[in-house]
């Protein structure tokens, strides 16, 4: 209760300083300012009061020597001038020398001697170096005969002007500090349970189901938050569970009583009659049973395969090189003939379970199911060397675009290859795989057929591509 009381006082503490800060120091300096003006204007006028009475009589020396004590107590060169602008009375060296470095000294003086007062501009700033021109004319109106003139050095009051500016943004400074040091570590205790729920995410999202997110830290927002997400993946890794165990048992119970059966049904064998169509009925049944047996075995292989969920980085060479001649014997057995073009030093993130399953997979659909007789197998770095394309492309029947998509999901099979052994899962294995990965399997069209009917198929798969970790081999040798 207290942090949230501070999140939101602090903030608004220093809201108030700075609302108040800008305005404050401004009329500091224009106080500072009018004080100055005021005081000048005051001196000149009780000059020119007595200089108009000392011109009038002829007695100018006492006036002469109030203004050389004047400048020589405040530093203020004071002048009486003619209307001519020639120094009548006054220090006359110290007045012309501050006249030169002043630029808006003859319009202020012209101005005096028309008669008018002196008004200040508002324009000064602490960093301007530019002096303070006050000028009283003496007589009033067609009977002006001069005008006393002061030049006021302005440094003394920009200092205590600037002074004041820090003793206010120090003021302002304290409040952003406190700030500081209030809302970081309550920004870091208030983010680091977000920080560990989204790194919780990332690790689900890579198909670890076994991560939970930290229910004890942060405000109780969060960790009501954290309780309901932790209670949602027990539930969804529960029902994972359960879907792979019962796929698992359902399999295992089902596979000895259909060996049973099986070897019931062979035993038959040698009792058939010649006679009759018993020998066909038998060769069904026979035939039913292995593709049970098959289909049981792809259901444990499918369960083995989703518990796997852990990508990690491998060569493509080093894959290849455990399977291409393997695979060139298969092609070779079956009068068809296999090509890799495959440029070395690719490295992606491997799918559960291994790449080499699943090419072997579509190396087999290529050769079984596709009556091809060119297979070809390529890889590319593509979209700016994020992720690498490894194509399966043949000349064989292919299949039609629509039915592409159905083609990637379990248990279908294509009407032509009904009477092929198979599953209709082994495709769907490799989808759920390589999206765990973060690619993605795609079917396109493939090679051209070699009587020109069209095109065959092509299996592409796409993986990120996985950065090359330096080792110590890699290191320059010394020279």
């Amino acid at each position: 209760m207290h942090r949230r009381l501070l999140v939101v006082l602090v903030p608004l503490a220093v809201l108030l300083v700075a609302a108040l800060g800008v305005p404050l120091s401004i009329t500091v300096a224009e106080r500072e300012m009018q004080e100055t003006y005021v005081n000048r204007l005051n001196d000149v006028g009780r000059f020119a009061s007595l200089a108009e009475t000392a011109l009038s009589t002829g007695r100018t020396e006492a006036l002469q020597q109030e203004l050389t004590r004047y400048h020589e107590l405040y530093g203020i060169p004071v002048a009486l001038i003619d209307t001519s602008g020639a120094v009548l009375l006054g220090p006359a060296d110290a007045y012309r020398k501050a006249a030169r470095a002043e630029a808006a000294l003859p319009r202020i003086v012209t101005a005096a001697l028309a008669g008018a007062r002196s008004e200040p501009s508002w324009e000064w700033a602490p960093w301007d170096d530019s002096a303070l021109v006050v000028a009283e004319p003496v007589g009033r109106d067609s009977e002006v005969v001069g005008a006393v003139v002061t030049i006021s050095d302005l440094s003394r009051t920009r200092e205590l002007i600037l002074v004041r500016w820090a003793r206010l943004a120090g003021l302002g400074l304290l409040p952003l500090l406190a700030l500081t040091a209030v809302a970081w570590p309550v920004s870091a205790w208030v983010l680091r349970p977000v920080r560990k729920l989204d790194a919780a995410t990332s690790r689900i999202s890579e198909g670890d189901l076994t991560i939970r997110a930290d229910a004890e830290a942060g405000p109780i927002e969060l960790r009501r938050l954290a309780r309901s997400f932790n209670t949602m993946m027990d539930a969804v890794e529960n029902a994972a569970q359960r879907q792979r165990a019962f796929v698992s048992d359902a399999s295992h119970q089902l596979r000895n009583p259909l060996t049973s059966l099986r070897l019931a049904v062979e035993s038959l064998a040698p009792h058939l009659r010649p006679e009759g169509d018993g020998q066909q009925v038998y060769d069904v049944a026979v035939d039913e049973l292995k593709a049970m047996q098959r289909m049981l075995n792809s259901l444990q292989a499918s369960a083995r395969m989703e518990s796997l969920r852990t990508a990690s980085p491998v060569d493509l060479d080093e894959v290849l090189a455990t399977r291409v001649d393997r695979w060139r014997a298969l092609t070779a057995t079956a009068g068809q003939t296999l090509t890799v073009d495959v440029p070395p030093g690719l490295r992606l993130l491997e799918p559960p379970g291994g790449l080499g399953s699943i090419l072997d997979e579509l190396i087999s659909n290529a050769l079984r199911l596709s009556d091809a007789q060119v297979v070809e197998v390529t890889a590319q770095v593509a979209s700016a060397g994020a992720v690498v394309t490894v194509a399966v492309r043949d000349d064989g029947q292919g299949i039609d675009v629509s039915e592409r998509a159905q083609a990637l999901q379990r248990f279908w099979r294509s009407p032509r290859h009904q009477n092929v052994s198979g599953t209709g899962l082994g495709l769907a294995i490799c989808v759920d795989l390589i999206g765990a990965a973060g690619g993605e399997l795609r079917l396109e069209e493939g090679l051209p057929r070699p009587d020109g009917s069209g095109h065959g198929l092509a299996a592409v798969v796409v993986l990120p591509v996985a950065p090359r970790v330096a080792s110590p081999s890699d290191a320059p040798s010394p020279v």
